[in-house]
């Protein structure tokens, strides 16, 4: 079983259909809508701040999602993936996102959807990331406007094939 720890009283919370590792942590304040998937060895503290998450919503292996502390909570939209080892901290990602492999988003960092982060971007304080961007680098700069195709391919895909990929293991987490 995952593990799961309240906070100041306060536990982390989550809608139907979630697949949470026996491995993943989840503290305090977090609220996750329905068809989650929180992988292995991912850690989500809510401890300091608030962690909001909305639905079909994929985080995928050893990612870390943090706030700071009475200054900058998470807020995470609809339809998005956060990859490998990507860091989150106390920014917002709007709804269909994909943010790559190892990249990291800082404190008050804003990814307007219809977004790509590329693996191993760094998306410094206070960047606003426009609608329909691929950002990448580090320090993380537009280098192209997303395309029908790689929205419906990789955006899209992804947050869909995660949830599948979730229906495949028996356990599945207690409320």
């Amino acid at each position: 079983m995952a593990l799961i720890k309240s906070v100041k009283g306060i536990s982390p919370e989550w809608g139907d259909n979630c697949f949470i590792a026996e491995n993943a942590t989840l503290t305090g304040d977090i609220v996750m809508g329905n068809d989650c998937s929180v992988w292995f060895n991912t850690v989500i503290r809510g401890d300091v701040h608030t962690v909001r998450v909305g639905n079909n919503v994929n985080i995928q292996d050893g990612a870390i999602i943090h706030c700071t502390y009475q200054k900058a909570p998470v807020n995470i939209g609809d339809n998005v993936s956060i990859a490998h080892g990507a860091i989150i901290h106390g920014c917002t990602i709007h709804s269909n996102v994909l943010v790559g492999m190892g990249a990291i988003i800082m404190d008050g960092a804003v990814i307007n959807s219809n977004s790509i982060i590329a693996a191993g971007a760094v998306v410094l304080e206070g960047t606003v990331v426009e609608s329909g961007s691929v950002f990448a680098g580090a320090p993380a700069k537009k280098v192209k406007s997303i395309s029908e195709d790689l929205l419906k391919g990789q955006v899209e895909r992804i947050s869909s094939n995660y949830n599948m990929y979730a229906s495949w293991y028996d356990e599945q987490p207690e409320k």
